[in-house]
């Protein structure tokens, strides 16, 4: 199979895991609250659990990537995850909850940094924002199709069955990366040094917090979303299905937002004028009882400045650097993604609502305009200097 298409359609839905595992913690909340007696701030930690491995591992991941080869990382990723979900679907204590949650995250550190890497290989200069855009879309795309299916099965047959659901996911995709085949150009290894210079470390770096921040808080929506409308007297079905609007609209507008980056070739103008309106709806939400156009308003926006800002490292990094240099991306947006859901759990059992979540998450947005800017000053230097 050597159509890059087709790979990525690969690589989509074997990503698209990862979202569905994340989100199978906030989308049954209610009933982990009531079986093991936990709160908000509980919740909080546990989703925030699934980031904590990439703070140690991302960079080693990349590492990983390189000495044992895309399949193999990928495989051993996923059977992670696997058995994750398996400890959590078995497990009667909130501690071995955490643990399984902890090994499910370590396995999708994994995963998340060499699937970059793969989808950057087979578009390096060649459609990449819209391809980005593309690849990083099956995030909502598994959350909305989470939101949809895990508190059915979760009202249905407990949390136990979500979490087996999840296992079988990771069990299918695993099945599905044996189709995968290198480029062309990268099935002799990367030859060169793997060696990041300064200024493209520290541009990767800032690129990584972009990321993890603007994802901090687009997750206050689905991980706290549902928890907000419950409040208000929703079911957890309704609140789910409510919530999930937000994804399935975002598997619109992310692409269209890869899409008008690449021909306006102004990707960092579409990504703060979006990243502000995200901002304000964000806002909006808890403070209005519009919830439908609201969230309706969200997906439709909130997708554009994800293909921008994710295509940022290939920008600065070298075929030979580009899995060390995703490995570092990763660890700055796993240290964000570990205490932002933590941080706002924290804010939201003291304010007495889910509310303050959301408050978190536009205050996260708005960091990502200021970083965005100093991104292209970097490597406005870079250039230059290399002239």
């Amino acid at each position: 199979m050597q159509n890059r298409w087709s790979i990525l359609a690969i690589l989509f839905f074997v990503r698209l895991t990862i979202a569905f595992q994340f989100q199978s913690v906030a989308a049954v909340a209610p009933l982990l609250e009531k079986t093991f007696g936990v709160g908000l701030a509980d919740i909080g930690i546990l989703i925030g659990l699934y980031f904590t491995p990439g703070v140690v591992l991302a960079l080693p991941g990349g590492a990983i990537g390189r000495a044992f080869g895309d399949k193999p990382t990928t495989i051993a990723a996923l059977l992670l995850m696997t058995a994750g979900s398996l400890v959590m679907a078995l497990a009667e204590a909130w501690g071995w909850q955490m643990a399984g949650r902890l090994a499910s995250g370590a396995g999708g550190v994994l995963l998340t940094v060499q699937l970059t890497k793969m989808g950057t290989d087979w578009f390096a200069g060649k459609e990449i924002a819209t391809a980005m855009a593309i690849f990083v879309n099956s995030w909502p795309a598994g959350v909305a199709i989470s939101l949809l299916v895990l508190p059915a099965i979760g009202t249905a047959h407990g949390a136990s069955a979500v979490f087996l659901s999840v296992g079988a996911l990771t069990v299918a995709a695993i099945a599905l990366i044996a189709l995968y085949r290198p480029p062309p150009a990268a099935a002799a290894g990367p030859s060169g040094s793997a060696r990041l210079e300064p200024v493209a470390l520290l541009a990767v770096i800032v690129a990584g917090a972009t990321w993890g921040l603007y994802n901090v808080g687009f997750a206050m929506i689905f991980s706290f979303g549902p928890s907000l409308l419950t409040e208000r007297g929703w079911t957890i079905a309704a609140a789910g299905s409510a919530i999930s609007v937000v994804m399935w609209l975002s598997v619109i507008s992310v692409p269209a937002g890869g899409y008008l980056a690449d021909r306006t070739k102004r990707p960092l103008t579409l990504a703060v004028v979006t990243s502000l309106a995200v901002a304000l709806l964000l806002v909006w939400l808890p403070r209005s009882d519009a919830v439908i156009t609201i969230l309706v308003l969200i997906g439709l926006i909130g997708g554009h400045p994800a293909g921008p800002i994710v295509s940022l490292p290939a920008r600065v990094l070298a075929p030979e650097t580009r899995a060390i240099g995703m490995g570092a991306f990763y660890t700055i947006f796993y240290g964000a993604m570990m205490l932002g859901p933590a941080v706002a759990g924290r804010l939201a059992k003291s304010a007495g609502s889910a509310a303050a979540a959301l408050d978190v998450g536009a205050l996260a947005v708005l960091a990502c305009l200021p970083l965005m800017w100093l991104f292209e000053r970097i490597v406005s230097v870079r250039n230059h200097r290399d002239k």
